[in-house]
């Protein structure tokens, strides 16, 4: 019988920062996964915004 592992690996949405200051409609948000025992912090990366058309700075919600 195999052995049961915990979840380490969560899903985390990320939503961009500097959409929802600019006040235009609509959001741009990423799905990816993290290791909950390596990363304890919130994610934050550098994504496409296809709305503003440039890379901006997406933090982890929720």
């Amino acid at each position: 019988m195999a052995k049961k592992s915990k979840e380490n690996r969560i899903q985390v949405i990320l939503e961009c920062t500097e959409h929802k200051e600019s006040g235009m409609p609509g959001t741009s948000r990423y799905i990816t996964t993290k290791n909950r025992k390596n990363t304890t912090g919130r994610l934050e990366l550098k994504k496409y915004n296809p709305i503003l058309k440039r890379v901006t700075v997406h933090k982890e919600i929720k």
